[in-house]
């Protein structure tokens, strides 16, 4: 018999995911990891920044979704 366990520990997002740093709140995407700090970049473009790994969280579906619409109403207003 296979039982499959749920697990409560929550796995930091990895490369290429959508993060939220806890400590400036500010939502991004995961570029890498140098020495102990992950590195971030607005997910609209911009210039990363690190954060701390214990504070790189995945954001919540709202969250994302307010990211997201707000890139996207920055592009209306640019004209892309």
């Amino acid at each position: 018999m296979l039982v499959c366990m749920a697990s409560n520990q929550q796995t930091r997002p990895g490369i290429g995911e959508l993060a939220k740093d806890s400590a400036s709140r500010r939502i991004g995407v995961v570029m890498g990891e140098v020495g102990a700090r992950v590195q971030i970049r607005p997910i609209g473009g911009g210039i990363e920044w690190d954060a701390l790994p214990a504070n790189v969280v995945a954001p919540t579906a709202q969250e994302e979704l307010s990211a997201r619409l707000a890139i996207k109403n920055g592009n209306s207003r640019d004209g892309l």
